[in-house]
This record gives structure tokens, sequence and C-alpha cells, in this order.
């Protein structure tokens, strides 16, 4: 095993697991260092969205994830919010993910975090690209001009790793982002949160009547608008607890069985697995880079796991960064695509955090201490079902993180890159390119290569095999790939469509020029 990577990864969780996949389908050398010889079995990152599963199928794992999923496959992803207690008859469906599906090339997903590791660090093994360090951590970090040293201990034993570029993806006290002096800001809610996995098939009888249900918000009033919520783990046997609690709060001085009976509004039996405690807080990285160092996954953002956002949005990092660091290494990159990570993911973290995650909190708050069923019933039923009517779709429809305000997009003037965005078939720059059904039963996405994909609908063949030379001139990977009005239904609203690696869309148009200067862009050479 060498000491000379092009790549360098410090932290072997989902997101970095993910990256060193990306990057190693592409025949970069990775080097991985990672402390935990098993994923550790707490199950966080439950909720894998359309968009994610896009990724694992990219990254060659779609049909193992679905396998190593620990609930029956006929039982619905949903979810539901309850006031006061689980079982208190106010609840409505919340967070209904199958809404967006028809824009995804993929149904989403739902099992522990460390299935999901598991699955990835199988990947990994058949990627001969790919060298992984378990049960090794990364001590110090040192970046030059050119390159990156990272000395790793296992025990009484050392190592150096060498590469041209590392990235942290070792969590939300990231020791990559500390030894780059990168510094973040951050939203202290102030509260600390008590993570509780039990066992009981008793809970379970309980939430029967809840179906296609998978994870439960108990929005009780003396929270302030902070959730209490649970999630199923294993069918029928165990769960997983999330409650505030005093900031004093010890696994030996609480009753947390007593909480999660509380939280249900019964009694019943349940035998506690394990007791973990976490600080309710929003953080960000003030930059995603410095120089040859980059932050990805908790690392470089971090925030309460309120809607199954931090995994996913994990992942996406990945999937940007990757194709861009292996541009760079491969020598089609220009000096910009790099700048472009930080330019585009940090913004849309930013987004996520203010506009969903924040506001949930803000506007939960704001309806617990106006009303309350005790006091006055009728106002209070009638605010519920106003909220019970739009609870299914919140943060669902307007979630499509886009980069609208990219300079490696051509974007609409004045565009903004945020998370803020609307589900559309239509192709649009900075967006996710939505399917398109084929005749032949696959979609649209299924003929994307690896690199810039230009799809053309309207006959351009002199056109695009223009772009596609200008694209061999830069050494910008391009494969063209022609449809007939018979290949497919519907359209994109264009005749041609320029895709990034991410399956982003970079361009859309009749006529080349643009895309040629976005190329140009991209690989920092003159095209022409």
């Amino acid at each position: 095993m060498s000491g000379e990577y092009e790549v360098l990864i410090s932290g072997c969780g989902p997101v970095g697991a993910g990256l060193a996949i990306e990057l190693g389908q592409r025949g970069i050398r990775v080097g991985v260092v990672e402390r935990n010889l098993e994923p550790p079995r707490i199950p966080k990152g439950q909720n894998l969205t359309q968009r994610t599963m896009e990724h694992m199928r990219a990254w060659g794992v779609e049909d193992a994830m679905r396998a190593a999923k620990t609930i029956p496959s006929n039982v619905g992803l949903g979810g539901l919010t309850a006031y006061g207690t689980l079982l208190s008859g106010y609840h409505y469906d919340w967070f209904k993910r199958a809404a967006v599906r028809p824009y995804y090339n993929a149904d989403n997903e739902r099992l522990p975090q460390y299935e999901t590791e598991r699955v990835l660090r199988e990947r990994l093994e058949a990627l001969e690209s790919v060298d992984v360090l378990y049960g090794w951590a990364c001590e110090t970090v040192a970046d030059g001009p050119d390159g990156v040293t990272l000395a790793a201990r296992r025990g009484n034993e050392t190592r150096e790793l060498r590469g041209q570029y590392l990235v942290g993806c070792d969590g939300s006290r990231s020791g990559v982002r500390q030894a780059a002096g990168i510094g973040e800001a951050l939203d202290d809610h102030d509260r600390l949160m008590a993570l509780v996995v039990f066992r009981s098939p008793a809970f379970f009888k309980l939430i029967e009547g809840f179906r296609d249900k998978q994870f439960y918000n108990v929005l009780h009033p003396d929270n302030d608008g902070y959730w209490m919520f649970f999630g199923m783990v294993e069918w029928k046997q165990s769960f997983f607890f999330h409650a505030p609690v005093l900031a004093d709060t010890d696994r030996d001085n609480f009753d947390f069985a007593a909480l999660i009976r509380q939280a249900v509004g019964t009694d019943f039996d349940l035998e506690l697995e394990y007791v973990g405690f976490w600080d309710l807080r929003i953080s960000v990285a003030e930059t995603y880079r410095q120089g040859r160092i980059f932050l990805a996954g908790d690392a470089a953002h971090s925030h309460p796991p309120y809607g199954g956002y931090g995994i996913n949005t994990g992942f996406e990092d990945a999937r940007n960064l990757g194709w861009k660091l292996a541009a760079d290494v491969r020598g089609w990159g220009g000096a910009r695509l790099l700048d472009s990570y930080d330019d585009e993911r940090r913004p849309v973290f930013q987004s996520t955090a203010k506009d969903f995650i924040a506001r949930f909190i803000t506007e939960d708050r704001a309806f617990v201490r106006a009303f309350d069923p005790q006091r006055h019933r009728a106002g209070f039923e009638k605010a519920w079902a106003e909220r019970a009517g739009a609870g299914a779709n919140i943060g669902i429809s307007t979630f499509a993180p886009q980069y609208g305000g990219s300079a490696i997009v051509d974007g609409e003037e004045g565009a903004e890159t945020s998370a803020i965005g609307i589900h559309d078939l239509t192709a649009r720059p900075g967006h996710h390119l939505p399917p398109l059904a084929m005749k032949d039963g696959s979609t649209t996405i299924n003929r994307l290569s690896d690199g810039f994909t230009l799809l053309d609908f309207g006959g351009s063949g002199e056109a695009a095999q223009a772009l596609k030379g200008a694209a061999e001139h830069a050494g910008v990977p391009l494969t063209v790939v022609e449809f007939t009005n018979t290949d497919i239904d519907g359209d994109y609203g264009c005749r041609l469509v320029l895709v990034r690696p991410d399956g982003y869309v970079a361009w859309t148009g009749d006529t080349i020029g643009d895309a040629e200067q976005l190329l140009a862009m991209v690989s920092g050479k003159d095209v022409s």
C-alpha cells in the first residue's frame, strides 16, 4: 500500500465513502483514513431521498442498499406529526417524499446509517484505486504548494500519506477543518438532545394503526417548538427516540423510559439499548475550501436531524466535489472549477438551514404558543386542520437545491443558488435534470455518461458535433446522445441540453455558442 495518492480523505463515514467511490470509479488514486473498524451501530441518518438513491445507482450500490433495509419493502416510508403525545388523536401526514417522485430517477429509501455505511464499504473493497486504512486516525495535516501531507496513527504506529488534495469528511468536530484554520458560523439553540434506542414489540402494537409510517414527530408545548421524535430501526422490534432534555442530564440521573412513555401518551414495556446526547445547533464552515483542503458532509455543515437533510446534503457534496477533483487531477478542469464547489454547495446549505430547518422550529414555536386545546379547543382544532392541510408536503415541494447563480452554469440573469426551487419536468440550467420516460422502459437519465452529456432532441447533428469537437479541443469528456420523437414521452422544452457529470443541467438552447463559452469556463481553455 503506497503512501502516494491523488486525493486523500479523512473519514470513511457515509460521505467520505461516497466521495471515495465517486473518485475511485473515475480512476483517481484515493487514500482514506478512518478511525472506526466497523460503522457505529447508532441508527442516525436513515432517510435517503430520491436524489440520494440516484447517487447510489451511479455508485453501483442501489440494489444492495435496498436489500440492506431493516423494514419490509411493502411498508411505506412516510411520517406523521402529532400534538401533545403520539396517541393524542391530533396528527397528520408529514414530509411525504413520494409527492416529488416523478421528478427523480429512483425511489427513496430508509435504512439505518450503519447499514448504509456497510454497503458503501463493501463497494470500496471492489475499487482497486482506493485504499482504506480502518482503525487509523488523522493526527496532523500540512498543506504545501505541491500537495497535502496527512499523518495518521494507530496505537503506536504512524504513517504518512501524501496527495494532491485532502477532503475532510471527519464529522462536525472536524480535525481537518481546525487544522486548515477554517472557522464556522454557529447558530446555537442551547439545547441538549437525548438519543435513545429502545426495544419494544409493545410499542409497535401501539403504532400499528399508523399505516405506511416509519417516523413520528411529537409537538409538545413544553418543548417550545423543538420536537420529540421516533423512528423505526428494526421491524416490530427496535426504535430510536430524540427529545430535548435539561443541560445537566446524563445517563444515570434521568428516567428516559418515563420520557418515552410520556411522549407516546401511555404506559408500555420497553428495554433501553443505547443512550447518547447531541447539541441542537446549526453550523456552517466559513469556506468549504482552503488551498488544497476541502470539507464535505458534517465537517462543512451540521444541523438537527429534522427532515433527513443531513446525510443527503453530504452525499450531494460528494457528488458535486468528486467530478471536479477528478477533472482537476486529470488536467481538464480549469482554475475556477474547484472554487465552484464552495460557490454551489455552501449557499445551498445556508438556505437549507434558514429556509427549512430553522423555519420548522420557528413556526412550531409560534403555533404551540398561540394555540392550546385546553384553553380554546375550537380555535386549536381549526389551526391544526390548516397545518394538516399543508403538512404532507411541507418542505418537500419547495426543497429543490439549485445552482442558478453558479459561474459554471448558464443560469438566468440575477439567479441565486439556493435550496429553494420548484419541481418541473423541463430542463433548466442550474437545476437537477428530471427524467423523461423512454419508449423502451428506461429514462433519459439512464443515457447520461460519466462526463458531460449533450442530449440532442432536435436533430441538431451538425451543432452537436461542433460542440463535441470543441470539448475534445479543451479535453472535456463529452458524449452526444441523439433522440427522435418516437424515443421519448414528453420533452424538456428545448432542443439541446448539456448535462454535467453530477446530473445537473449546465446549459439549454438551440445553438451552441453559449455552450462553448461554458465549456471554456469549465476547462479554462479556449474551445474555439
